[in-house]
């Protein structure tokens, strides 16, 4: 039996379902009424867990009360009864596990040879403890790996200030089975505010609470130490006003570069389980490297708000250089109209009329280019067609048909590109202009034949808006030799 008992101990990874199987086998094996196994905190040798055998509600209960189980062998029965009592500790390596006791022997007072097989039977529950301690501490750290990995490829996916924070407090919660995952950031006043919170229960309520200045808890955070409370509505160094609610807790600084970003406190309910030294490990690696992505984060944000601006500062040259300049033209050619009012005057403001019609159009395809995104510019002339035809669906309503004959990306070289893309600006503002446009077609052909025999490319953009005589449809053609 006890063979049996020390094979099948072992045969699960998962420790809390090894924890009951060594309490059941233990009473099976002795023939006791009830069975216990308190997992002891090491620090304080208080109870953390209980796994029982036996044991109704209320015994349990008065377990969890008293916080401690009898040490030693042969002490005063669990229930008083006459069966007696018979306890060993169970030893993990060199480390106190928890303690093991039974009580109530159905056959009689517990025997020395007894105590000889419950002695045992610790000692393979301890080998049999630290296998699964090993396999779940292997399996923890895989996941908070897989979190942080996960964190880090979310924040460089372009989320907002906000939405980056509350990533990091709602994976480290989940990740650290916390009831709370929370994010403080430093204060113009010296301290610290609650600006992020994760949790199952009013989260809300949380958002501004906030850590005065001087606080011991904020001089050890900004040293760049992680703080790990026992009990925070007791603890004299915490100060929020939130603190009453939340027992074990860490506080972990966000910190890249020797700076201090924030804080990230993953605080659990009052009498909750504490954390253990994996998982104040675990979490303050996790810390390091959220801290890391929120910078990295915040530089590709910055990177994009350059592009933006400097694609604003291109275009605001393009209209200085073109439109500015064609505007003061049409002001001295209207000047020197008014000036020869008697001859050609028709010829005169007709140009002028030219002018302006130039203008707006070149206004209107600063407007489309506005409209491009700052990031990720296509280099092929194809994909730059493809990304004018999109930009200007924004303002068209609709998305333009694109089609391309030939080998385009290979044969129309950069010179005659930008021209062309010049070209479908254009015809794509002039097709905006016109009323009641409910398709538009684009053709770039890079296998055309010129009306004088040689190779080129066409450019072809029709639409079947109205016209200003009154017919729909218009066809804008511009083509160069390659």
């Amino acid at each position: 039996m006890l063979l049996e008992a020390v094979l099948g101990i072992g045969t699960d990874l998962e420790l809390r379902t090894t924890l009951q199987h060594i309490v059941d086998t233990a009473a099976d094996l002795l023939g006791a009424r009830y069975a216990a196994l308190g997992v002891v905190e090491p620090e304080h040798g208080m109870l953390t867990e209980l796994f029982s055998a036996g044991l109704d509600d209320e015994q349990r209960a008065e377990f969890g009360r008293v916080r401690r189980l009898p040490d030693g062998d042969g002490g005063d029965g669990l229930d008083g009864g006459d069966g007696g009592h018979l306890g060993v500790p169970i030893q993990v390596e060199d480390e106190r596990f928890g303690q093991l006791c039974l009580t109530q022997k159905r056959t009689g007072p517990f025997t020395e040879e007894d105590q000889v097989l419950l002695r045992v039977l610790a000692s393979q529950a301890g080998i049999a403890i630290g296998n699964a301690r090993l396999y779940g501490t292997a399996r923890q750290r895989e996941r908070w790996i897989q979190g942080a990995a996960a964190v880090t490829t979310a924040l460089l996916t372009g989320e907002t200030a906000a939405d980056a924070l509350m990533t990091v407090a709602e994976s480290a919660r989940t990740l650290a089975d916390a009831d709370a995952g929370v994010i403080l950031l430093p204060t113009d006043a010296g301290g610290m505010e609650i600006v992020a919170a994760s949790s199952e229960n009013d989260p809300a309520g949380m958002i501004g609470a906030s850590i005065e200045p001087g606080s011991p808890v904020l001089r050890q955070l900004l040293g760049g130490e992680p703080v790990f409370i026992d009990d925070s509505a007791s603890d004299p160094r915490m100060t929020t006003r939130v603190r009453v609610r939340f027992g074990p807790s860490m506080m972990l600084p966000l910190q890249s570069g020797g700076k201090l970003i924030g804080t990230l406190a993953l605080p659990r309910v009052r009498g909750g389980r504490p954390y253990t030294a994996v998982d104040r490990l675990l979490a303050s690696q996790f810390a390091s490297q959220a801290a890391l992505a929120l910078v990295l984060a915040d530089a590709q944000h910055n990177r994009e708000q350059l592009a933006v601006y400097e694609d604003r500062d291109r275009i605001a040259r393009d209209l200085h250089d073109l439109v500015v300049q064609r505007l003061f033209a049409t002001e001295m050619m209207l000047e020197s109209t008014r000036r020869r009012a008697e001859a050609g005057l028709g010829d005169l403001l007709g140009r002028a009329v030219d002018e302006l019609d130039s203008t707006i159009q070149e206004v209107r395809t600063a407007i489309f280019a506005l409209q491009q995104p700052p990031a990720d510019a296509p280099t092929s002339l194809r994909g730059k067609v493809l990304r004018e035809a999109g930009g200007a669906g924004v303002l068209l309503g609709l998305r333009p048909s694109v089609q391309f004959t030939g080998p385009v990306d290979t044969v129309v070289e950069e010179p005659v590109g930008e021209q062309l893309l010049a070209a479908l600006r254009g015809a794509l503002a002039a097709a905006h202009r016109r009323s009641e446009v409910t398709a538009v077609d684009v053709e770039v052909d890079a296998a055309a034949r010129l009306p004088d025999g040689r190779s080129g490319v066409r450019l072809t953009v029709t639409d079947d808006g109205r016209r200003e005589d009154g017919g729909r449809g218009t066809t804008t053609t511009w083509q160069a030799p390659l």
